[in-house]
């Protein structure tokens, strides 16, 4: 009898290109796969660690799954099992927990293991140190022929102050560029058009499997060779840290045809005290001249940023120097995240600490910031032609697809223009 395989995905794009590989990989095995609200034998929730509610939404999840399925088996993976496997095995209804060096043998662990007690505490943990962690594991998504993300880079070796990922996921390392290219002419085959490269330090690439002993390459020399694979008509930068986006990186995309004109580069604080404790690699000066370099180049360029509010010491003042600098930078959008606390960083010893209410203040103002700012950047563009690439997916017979430079459009459905890049009037 053919077994039955329902996955969940919390967290970044980088989870949701491993959830797709696993999903493949248990095909292969002659699981067949099911919708996560549907009845299945086996459910497998790849968690996140940057989500700060992680333990709540595993156990929401694990409850739904015992009443839909009582005696479905339970996985769970991903960066909160790597970082608390005892306290996921606690969960009632949890048969396996997989760490980072067990998550790619999932199909072999499903063969070993069995249904354990209802009432939780019998669950299988696979998990090593982080330090072993090694080698790199290719993975990318395959949901829909329109756009897939492919992982190139894994881990990090950089130790901000608020970030558990290095603690998760291991040291930097990466795909050759080789492997990277042979992924994207396989994508090419499926009629995938667009490719979002995605990592963990996606700037860092070129550390080799080894944890980062050795440096076989460069992210500038990725591209470049990503850029001539033909059948892929673009190519997307996810997230790019400030101190590894150079001048021939922003160069190189200014030229390209296939790399989109759309960076996202992390910011985190508008404050260079704040910048410090979290012990990020650069100040706001090094950030602006990026921006700077960009819009000189690419004046339709659509720039996103993240930022954290409410992180420890971080006064009112510092918040207005935040709001102040995003406020007058040349960016598009802001991704807005509200801090909290994480064990076994440098960032949890930090006073004084943020009221919660006023940390929930600070997201929204920035919230509305970034609102603001996309609906200039949109204006700015009304009654421009741009390369648009239509989806298939409808909501209530409406369309959508980005432009080159990321503004969404919408249109009434079309079976023509499905995962077709065509010329498109703004607005």
């Amino acid at each position: 009898m053919t077994k039955t395989v329902a996955f969940h995905t919390l967290g970044c794009k980088l989870n949701y290109s491993e959830t797709s590989t696993l999903s493949r990989s248990l095909e292969a095995e002659g699981f067949m796969k099911k919708d996560f609200d549907e009845e299945a034998d086996v459910y497998v929730i790849n968690t996140c660690s940057v989500t700060e509610n992680a333990d709540k939404e595993c156990r929401y999840l694990v409850r739904g799954i015992q009443r839909r399925a009582p005696g479905a088996m339970v996985v769970i993976t991903g960066c909160y099992a790597q970082l608390k496997p005892q306290e996921i095995a606690q969960i009632p209804g949890v048969d396996l927990v997989l760490g980072a060096a067990e998550k790619f043998n999932l199909a072999t662990h499903l063969k070993e293991i069995t249904k354990g007690p209802a009432d939780g505490g019998g669950a299988k943990i696979c998990s090593c140190d982080i330090e072993a962690v090694e080698g790199f594991h290719s993975s990318y998504s395959l949901n829909d022929r329109t756009r897939a993300f492919l992982k190139v880079q894994d881990g990090c070796d950089y130790n901000c102050s608020f970030c558990t990922i290095p603690l998760a996921r291991g040291h930097s390392r990466s795909d050759s560029i080789a492997g990277v290219i042979n992924n994207m002419q396989e994508l090419a085959t499926t009629g995938t058009k667009e490719i979002v490269i995605t990592g963990i330090n996606l700037g860092d690439f070129g550390k080799g499997s080894d944890g980062g002993k050795t440096r076989d390459s460069s992210f500038f020399e990725l591209i470049q060779q990503a850029d001539k694979v033909e059948g892929i008509e673009r190519i997307r930068i996810s997230s790019i840290e400030p101190n590894l986006l150079s001048n021939e990186i922003i160069e190189f995309v200014a030229q390209s045809e296939r790399v989109m004109p759309h960076f996202h580069i992390p910011l985190q604080s508008g404050s260079n005290k704040i910048l410090s404790a979290m012990r990020r690699r650069y100040k706001l000066e090094l950030y602006e001249e990026r921006i700077a370099a960009i819009k000189l180049l690419m004046p339709h360029c659509c720039i996103g940023a993240d930022v954290i509010v409410g992180f420890p010491g971080e006064s009112d003042d510092d918040f207005k120097e935040t709001f102040d600098f995003l406020h007058r930078l040349d960016v598009s959008y802001l991704h807005v995240f509200t801090y909290s606390e994480r064990t076994n960083t440098l960032a949890a010893d930090i006073k004084p600490i943020v009221p919660m209410h006023i940390r929930n203040e600070r997201n929204k103002t920035l919230r509305n910031l970034s609102c603001q700012k996309m609906q200039y950047f949109t204006g700015q563009h009304h009654g421009t032609t741009r390369k648009v690439l239509f989806e298939a997916a409808t909501k209530n017979e409406i369309m959508e697809g980005y432009t080159d430079n990321y503004i969404k459009v919408q249109t009434t459905y079309k079976s023509e223009l499905v995962n077709k890049v065509v010329e498109w009037v703004v607005g």
